[in-house]
């Protein structure tokens, strides 16, 4: 990320995956954004290193800032709070209230399962098949990081790449 000249801003933490990435693209001198709810700010959690650190009040602030300092959004492999993230950012979209890309690094077919539910919803008539298209998935982290630097989607739906 660093060396094509993207930041990252995420949740702040100094742990697990997103840790991790966070250390790699401050290594790789890139600027590096966490906003952390205060709850979770204690010096076990929160990474020291950051270019900025944003300490917010709530789960919901985080995200909203987040998203207002994000110029794409790209889910990695994760658990209930990912999932919840990736459904809310997608609910955004899907009411306009951004035209930011938004993706999923499918590594291992980690969200396999997740895109066939999306497909399913669309076959049962819950989901409209432009706003399943809104989501971009890449097995690769380069595809991946290609897509969302692309830019803006062009209105609502993007080019589908699910």
């Amino acid at each position: 990320m660093a060396e094509r000249g993207v930041g990252l801003v995420y949740g702040g933490g100094a742990i697990g995956l997103m840790g991790e990435v966070a250390d790699a693209v401050l290594a790789g001198g890139g600027e590096v954004i966490g906003v952390i709810p205060r709850f979770l700010s204690g010096e076990e959690i929160a990474h020291s290193g950051l270019t900025e650190l944003h300490v917010v009040e709530s789960m919901h602030e985080r995200k909203a800032r987040m998203a207002e300092l994000a110029d794409g959004f790209a889910a990695l492999p994760g658990g209930i709070g990912t999932l919840e993230e990736l459904n809310e950012i997608l609910t955004w979209a899907q009411l306009e209230l951004h035209a930011k890309p938004v993706g999923v690094l499918n590594t291992a077919g980690f969200f396999d399962g997740f895109l066939a539910f999306l497909r399913f919803t669309v076959r049962e008539g819950f989901l409209a098949e432009k706003h399943r298209r809104l989501l971009l998935s890449a097995d690769e982290p380069e595809d991946l990081l290609q897509w969302l630097t692309a830019g803006p989607t062009a209105g609502p739906v993007k080019t589908e790449l699910v």
